[in-house]
């Protein structure tokens, strides 16, 4: 960081430690150091089997807290740290969780993976870290990477429903909350605890490793720190790395360069329709250090961390595309065919207090900032194309009501502000400052078989490009309102619906140039309206026998829906794409089934199904671009306490309801298998894998992605992979 940044990051931490110092002072008033907290105990490992019935009954408790079972967040799924070590192919966030019911992935590249949740990604899809923003820009455009490391991290929540809301409108589609140790919040039993992890694989030649330490230092501090390293070669894959349409293409374009006398050109063509086994520009290199401080006071928390997140990813281009607006010449020419890569930083620091106000009316104060200051390079060759600088802050205080009201729940207030700096020759969005204040609520009321429960959200935000003159303000109030009904045992019945409101984007609405990355030509719309949506959401959820079972059907019907979309023209010799508006209906459902066929004590075998689909056309009958097709997952996992074998088939059916001028994307099958082992009786938490995916080799394209034409999924890939907990 220059030596502005960094000032201007000192006095933005010193306010936020002030405020959080302020706000806590009351409580801290009434503890003393003689009321240190007793160490907490470790938590007995759960099995697999457990783990999966709590998330899927609704026994977990996600990290808005205040209410008995959070029925709202209907949706709700939780990743532990074993579905990280068993799932994590790539060190994207988005393909990690793709197993999900209702989840997809953009898969842009290896290094750039955000979720895609019910059809919706990008600006309607916020992830989180414990609650707050990560401040990077990857929800401004698909090649632009999450800076999360998965095999960091203690759990992940997917929040799927009208209650994400409290998270912000841009979650609209829904949220990942990420939950990682940085800051810690209980005293180690032992004097040290240690967590590691390391992996490597054939398919990317991965080699990644981890590990985090926690001490205490007296009875009411702990000290954390954690660190990681990936780094992976050009992925394979199973076959051709361009699509049939785009490699047709690529033929007749070769033959028209023939037909001209460009031999050396049309030779070019042809190779790169005849691309396969892997593809180019891929590697992946990535590291990650972390620092935090817990001081734990009674039944109060307080910490800080600060982070460094850095990575370097290629940035595959689709073949055939020469680099844009180039005059002719042969040493332009080839520049023009420079590799595009991305090196992205960020430097975040993080507060979070919890605060223990008695037994009055409420019973806790929740505390939580983060600041972020993010740089991204688009590198073409050796040089510098575009710098992306955005510096932010995020603030959250929540005040949970005392379980014993009539009402049970929490409300807050939420203040954002971003600064964001484009400069170069590529610079497709203005500079711009994006400030927003939000109120919210969320209640609950009934403890007999009926509940009723309610969540509301009021924003007001103000989108200014300095440059351009224009600034553009929002205000907008989203609201929910659901019914529970537990008649039945073991089963919960809900309803909700929902009215939510959005304001457009800085890049929405001032967008106006080539992104180098994505090799298209992209035009905001200064004038957009704000989106609104009418959302309903029906589910049951809860136990058969032994199993645990979801189910889940949806509805939202959107006013002036936001989207990209492709015009069939060109600008720089890049195809356009533009912002526009439109009524737009999507639908879809959920389906999940964990069940143990065989259950002996000693030996457990269990099943897990699932599926799930969503449709999404305008209101002209249009579809809606990038929608990912039906999706169905069959498990079977056998349990033997040391040993776990697991077998899954995932099928993709086609999606052949395209928008204009999309493709459309073949249906596949993915064969995966594991085996874990755990090789120490009395710690489950140290585990050896070996992992099969894509056993088949078949050549996968996620509708959902950007590049599906010519960025498959990776190929056979056996991964080992072990993990310790001390």
């Amino acid at each position: 960081m220059n030596a502005s940044k960094l000032s201007l990051a000192s006095s933005r931490l010193a306010l936020v430690a002030a405020l959080g110092l302020a706000a806590a002072s009351p409580a801290l008033a009434d503890e003393t150091a003689a009321e240190a907290a007793q160490p907490a105990a470790e938590a007995e490992p759960e099995d697999d089997l457990h783990n999966r019935q709590a998330a899927t009954a609704g026994e977990i408790i996600v990290s808005t807290a205040g209410l008995k079972e959070l029925d709202l967040l209907a949706g709700t799924s939780v990743i532990d740290i074993a579905d990280v070590q068993r799932d994590a192919a790539t060190g994207q966030i988005g393909d990690l969780l793709a197993k999900l019911p209702g989840v997809s992935a953009t898969s842009f590249a290896p290094g750039s993976s955000r979720p895609v949740l019910r059809g919706q990604q990008g600006e309607r899809v916020r992830v989180l870290v414990d609650g707050v923003g990560t401040a990077d820009v990857s929800n401004t455009s698909v090649d632009h990477a999450t800076t999360i490391e998965p095999i960091t991290i203690e759990r992940i929540e997917v929040l799927r429903g009208p209650a994400v809301l409290l998270y912000g409108s841009q979650a609209i589609g829904g949220a990942v909350n990420v939950i990682d140790k940085r800051i810690p919040t209980r005293i180690p039993d032992e004097a040290f605890h240690l967590d590691a992890f390391g992996a490597v694989d054939t398919a990317t030649n991965l080699r990644t490793g981890a590990a985090s330490l926690d001490v205490g230092i007296g009875p009411n501090l702990v000290a954390h720190i954690d660190g990681s390293w990936r780094k992976t070669g050009d992925i394979d894959i199973g076959g051709l790395q361009v699509a049939r349409e785009l490699r047709n293409e690529l033929f007749a374009e070769a033959a028209e360069e023939e037909a001209e006398g460009e031999i050396e050109e049309a030779a070019e063509l042809r190779a790169a329709a005849s691309q396969g086994d892997f593809v180019p520009n891929t590697a992946v290199e990535s590291w990650t250090v972390n620092a935090g401080l817990g001081l734990i006071l009674g039944e109060s928390t307080f910490g800080a961390s600060i982070g460094w997140y850095d990575t370097s990813y290629g940035v595959p281009t689709r073949p055939g595309t020469g680099h844009h607006g180039e005059e002719g010449g042969a040493e332009e020419e080839e520049e023009g065919e420079e590799r595009v890569t991305i090196g992205l930083e960020q430097f975040r620091a993080d507060f979070k207090g919890d605060v223990y106000l008695g037994e009055g009316a409420f019973e806790r104060l929740k505390l939580r900032v983060g600041y972020s200051d993010y740089t991204h390079t688009e590198f073409e060759g050796a040089e510098v194309g575009t710098v992306f600088d955005s510096t932010s802050v995020e603030a959250r205080a929540e005040l949970v009501q005392n379980a014993d009201g009539v009402l049970r729940g929490a409300s807050g207030v939420q203040y954002t502000h971003r600064d964001f700096l484009a400069v170069g020759a590529e610079a497709y969005v203005p500079p711009n400052l994006t400030d927003q204040v939000a109120l919210f609520t969320l209640q609950e009321w009934g403890t007999g078989p009926f509940q009723i429960e309610a969540a509301a959200r009021a924003e007001f935000t103000k989108v200014e490009a300095q440059t351009l003159g224009v600034e553009r303000d929002f205000d907008t109030f989203s609201g929910a309102l659901g019914l529970v009904y537990e008649g039945i045992e073991g089963i919960r019945f809900g309803i909700n619906g929902s009215r939510a409101e959005r304001a457009p984007s800085a890049e929405e609405l001032f967008s106006d140039g080539p992104h180098i990355a994505t090799q298209a030509f992209e035009i905001g719309d200064p004038d957009l309206a704000t989106e609104r949506a009418w959302g309903l959401e029906a589910y049951a959820r809860g136990r058969i026998g032994k199993g645990t079972f979801g189910l889940t059907a949806y509805r939202q019907w959107f006013d002036n829906y936001i989207f990209l979309e492709e015009t069939g023209e060109e600008e720089d010799d890049l195809p356009v794409f533009q912002y526009l508006q439109g009524d737009a209906d999507f639908w879809g459902f959920e389906a999940e089934l964990s069940y143990p066929i065989i259950d002996t004590g000693s030996f457990r075998l269990l099943t897990d199904l699932s599926a799930s689909y969503t449709e999404a056309e305008l209101d002209n009958g249009d579809a809606i671009p990038r929608i990912p097709p039906l999706a169905l997952l069959g498990a079977l996992e056998a349990q033997t306490g040391p040993l776990d074998l697991r077998g899954e088939i995932q099928w993709f059916d086609e999606q052949n309801r395209t928008a204009a001028f999309e493709t459309a994307t073949d249906s596949f099958t993915l064969v995966n298998a594991l085996v874990a082992w755990r090789p120490l009786r009395d710690n489950r938490n140290v585990t050896v894998q070996i992992a099969a995916d894509n056993i088949f080799d078949v050549t996968g394209r996620r509708h959902a992605s950007f590049t599906k034409d010519f960025v498959p999924l990776i190929g056979r890939n056996v991964r080992a992979s072990v993990r310790l907990s001390f």
